[in-house]
């Protein structure tokens, strides 16, 4: 679906790519902006003040990120997930503005498509042990923000020959998002270790 969004595809539909980027990016920020949100409140529902179960919860949270970094490692395998996509009919049925939104509200929310990285676990378990809707409402809106971003890659996508090129990029740097993303996991599960050994011996 990303590979749609390109100045070569909105000049095909009539549309504008600028608009439709920001729509995309809003819609996706929104949508993770709103998932966090719930989930925060969801957090505030736990007794996480109480040492005890912030320390459970937070050594799941470490456990969690460990496995989205073995996963990301291959050292154990894909997460189960449904393989819904967005739908692609919208391409031609909507203005682009609408469909921007809608597509990046979706993705923006992570778990309404197929979840491609267990990173989104992580992030949604972020939230709720944000323990309040605010913090859930950053965490979704970071992870709804940054996962959008990669359409700017396609701004100079003109001409099916860029189109194909763009495509064997993405495809040259899905190891370096892979190992950025255990990295990333690595260092959350790092911390939350760290975090549940201060609440037991503090």
């Amino acid at each position: 679906m990303l590979s749609s969004i390109t100045p070569l595809g909105e000049r095909g539909r009539a549309s504008r790519w600028p608009v439709t980027v920001a729509a995309y990016l809003t819609g996706s920020a929104a949508g993770g902006l709103a998932l966090g949100t719930l989930l925060g409140l969801l957090g505030a529902l736990l007794p996480l003040e109480q040492r005890v179960a912030a320390a459970a919860a937070t050594a799941l949270l470490a456990v969690f990120a460990a496995a989205a970094v073995a996963v990301e490692t291959g050292r154990l395998p894909q997460l189960p997930t449904w393989r819904r996509q967005v739908d692609e009919d919208w391409l031609h049925r909507y203005r682009g503005w609408v469909y921007g939104v809608g597509y990046g509200a979706q993705l923006g929310v992570g778990v309404v498509t197929i979840v491609t990285s267990p990173v989104l676990h992580t992030a949604l378990a972020l939230a709720v042990l944000g323990g309040e809707p605010l913090a859930g409402a950053a965490v979704g809106l970071v992870f709804g923000t940054v996962r959008a971003l990669p359409v700017l890659a396609l701004r100079g996508v003109t001409t099916p020959q860029r189109l194909a090129r763009a495509h064997r990029g993405l495809e040259r740097r899905a190891p370096a998002a892979r190992t950025a993303a255990a990295a990333t996991s690595a260092v959350v599960s790092l911390a939350a270790a760290a975090q549940v050994a201060a609440l037991v011996t503090g």
